[in-house]
């Protein structure tokens, strides 16, 4: 089969700012029959091991540093043999869960090669410091972590998110993506580009 996105939805808690909330969260494999990436491996090890099958793991990427999204990421890593790819801002976030495991850098810009396609990394603060998306042109895709979902920014009411700069990495980064570009969030279901458009201007006259 050619080069596709699997979805995954696991079921866990995320830990922050002294709460503890459970949440189902959407784990992808990017890639076709014999290699995938893994991107946010939540909760569920078995699911997500049982989902790779037999195939080659050629990374483990974290859309950002919550508890929730990166559990499972360094046994996933040890077991495949693949790397993880983190981006530096959210390191404060890594160690409090893998204190002593230091992930390798995931850049602005950074083209990231699976099962012949390529996977873009856009730099997307505002929920996290150090949060991306991944932008998959070849599958019209686009893998938002938790800066966008299906109604809006992600939550930016806790430590290290801000308001204003996920509207702005929303605008700069998501925004000019093709319209019919699929948005495929951290949680619940996919949306587009041009239907998150619409209601730009609502978020931000509500302003938070």
């Amino acid at each position: 089969m050619p080069p596709r996105i699997e979805k995954i939805v696991t079921s866990g808690t995320f830990s922050l700012d002294g709460g503890t909330w459970e949440v189902d969260n959407n784990v992808y494999l990017i890639g076709d029959d014999s290699e995938v990436i893994v991107i946010d491996p939540a909760h569920d090890r078995a699911a997500i091991i049982d989902a790779i099958g037999s195939r080659k793991v050629s990374g483990v990427i974290c859309t950002h540093g919550h508890d929730d999204h990166i559990g499972q990421a360094v046994v996933i890593a040890e077991m495949t043999g693949a790397p993880i790819h983190l981006h530096p801002d959210d390191l404060m976030l890594w160690e409090v869960v893998h204190p002593g495991v230091v992930p390798t850098e995931l850049n602005d810009g950074e083209i990231i090669e699976v099962a012949g396609i390529s996977v873009k990394v856009l730099h997307t603060p505002g929920h996290s410091p150090g949060g991306v998306c991944l932008y998959i042109p070849a599958l019209d895709s686009l893998i938002s972590g938790d800066t966008l979902f299906q109604g809006g920014p992600g939550a930016t009411g806790r430590s290290f998110s801000d308001f204003p700069t996920i509207l702005e990495s929303i605008r700069e980064k998501i925004l000019t993506l093709p319209g019919n570009t699929k948005v495929l969030p951290g949680h619940g279901g996919e949306t587009t580009a041009s239907g998150e458009a619409a209601d730009y201007q609502a978020w931000v006259a509500r302003g938070h």
